[in-house]
């Protein structure tokens, strides 16, 4: 086996390496000024950003949120800090409260490790109160943004967390939890993950149940990580705008992970949003594929092979074979407008999943880069109305109606005491 990896890795080798032209900016960029002008008075919030579980598996202080200096990029510079974020213009960001579905993470509880994690967050969020403030409500961002610091919320990163228990997710919501991904990498007992084969079709009887009791909080629904026929279940089920955390167009990157044209297509009627990720492999064919070789060569390669020594050579002989391949600001603002084009400029938005990913695409670096974003795409005509919308107006828009229906929905039912047993013993 390890044979014919090398083999193949030999049969590459002549692959001539993919090389991006960057157009040269002058000096003082038009659209560049007048991207920092409307960022200055519209608030850019991000759907999407990983530190808290950057904290929390750090190679230096894991855990330590005091070690963790946001303003010093200390003990690691990673994507995000107050100064770039600052550069950034930055007005708003949902910090993700993730945990992984599968690992150690299962073995120590999935509800525990939840918990500590949104502690995490809150206490990040806590230690810079001059420069960001915990939002719980839609109308509480523009004010704080006037303030001059980052609005702050909460959003979990995966259902598995509930462990099938409505009441964990309606005091997960009491902690500040404001959208919840119904799946991540792993398909739960009542829902389709987009990473694996599909079990139930999408949302089991139960899944249709945290769907609307979602709803009754006022919680956002997720569809990020989720199967095609999740997405579609959560759209016909709910009864609020939906939201994709951080995913990009299927159309021109063609990933599990990513959103089909024709979930694209009922986001009008539903009123939600898709706030795009910048994850090179989620933005750009050639670099999804190169990334799926590598993955497919090594375990290859490695199978059956028990040498520390060998593997890492193998390891090596891989990694050296499939260099790295990235995307680039361009390409991210061509998924942008695909979204735009197909759903409608009502329906997009930005999720980068900064420190949520090893690398990020050429001119997206860091949290600092959003501004250069914005002014490729007013050079490609949109206008500033189309750029508050993206920035941040669709994501406070769908906030506010959840919280609308959620206001409805309590005065009309009681919290759900359902139980996966009783809805799922007879299938969906």
């Amino acid at each position: 086996m390890i044979t014919t990896t090398l083999a193949v890795l030999t049969l590459l080798q002549g692959a001539s390496p993919v090389v991006t032209q960057q157009t040269p900016r002058p000096a003082t960029d038009p659209f560049l000024v007048r991207a920092r002008a409307i960022l200055k008075v519209s608030p850019l919030i991000d759907g999407h950003n990983d530190v808290p579980w950057a904290i929390r598996i750090s190679k230096e202080k894991p855990f330590d949120v005091e070690s963790h200096d946001l303003r010093t990029q200390a003990p690691s510079p990673g994507q995000t800090d107050l100064p770039r974020m600052a550069q950034g213009m930055l007005g708003g960001q949902f910090w993700s409260v993730y945990i992984p579905g599968e690992g150690e993470t299962k073995k120590l509880g999935y509800a525990k490790v939840q918990l500590e994690q949104i502690e995490i967050a809150r206490r990040v969020i806590q230690k810079y109160p001059d420069r960001l403030e915990l939002a719980v409500n839609a109308s509480q961002v523009m004010p704080i943004f006037r303030r001059g610091k980052v609005a702050s919320m909460l959003g979990m990163e995966g259902g598995h967390a509930l462990e099938n228990s409505l009441g964990a997710l309606r005091a997960f919501y009491a902690l500040g939890v404001r959208y919840m991904t119904l799946t991540h990498n792993v398909t739960l007992d009542w829902a389709d993950s987009a990473a694996e084969a599909p079990t139930h079709g999408g949302l089991t009887r139960f899944g249709e149940e945290v769907v609307r009791e979602m709803n009754r909080l006022g919680m956002m629904v997720d569809l990020s990580h989720t199967s095609p026929d999740t997405m579609d279940d959560a759209l016909r089920v709910s009864a609020s705008p939906v939201i994709f955390s951080h995913s990009s167009a299927r159309a021109l990157c063609d990933v599990p992970r990513n959103v089909p044209d024709t979930i694209l297509r009922k986001l009008g009627s539903n009123g939600g949003v898709v706030m795009v990720t910048f994850v090179p492999g989620f933005i750009a064919e050639d670099v999804a594929t190169n990334g799926r070789l590598r993955r497919e060569a090594l375990k290859a390669g490695l199978e059956g092979v028990s040498d520390e020594a060998e593997k890492t050579r193998i390891t090596d002989a891989v990694t050296a074979q499939f260099k790295t391949k990235n995307a680039t600001l361009s390409q991210v603002a061509d998924h942008i407008e695909h979204i735009r084009r197909i759903a409608g400029i009502d329906h997009v938005g930005l999720g980068g999943d900064y420190d949520g990913t090893d690398q990020l695409p050429d001119g997206l670096e860091d949290v600092s880069k959003y501004p250069a974003l914005i002014a490729e795409l007013l050079r490609r005509g949109w206008t500033d109305a189309d750029v508050k919308k993206l920035a941040g107006e669709n994501i406070l828009r769908v906030w506010a109606s959840n919280e609308q229906v959620a206001a409805r929905l309590k005065s009309e039912r009681p919290p759900s005491l359902a139980t996966i047993e009783a809805l799922d013993g007879g299938g969906k």
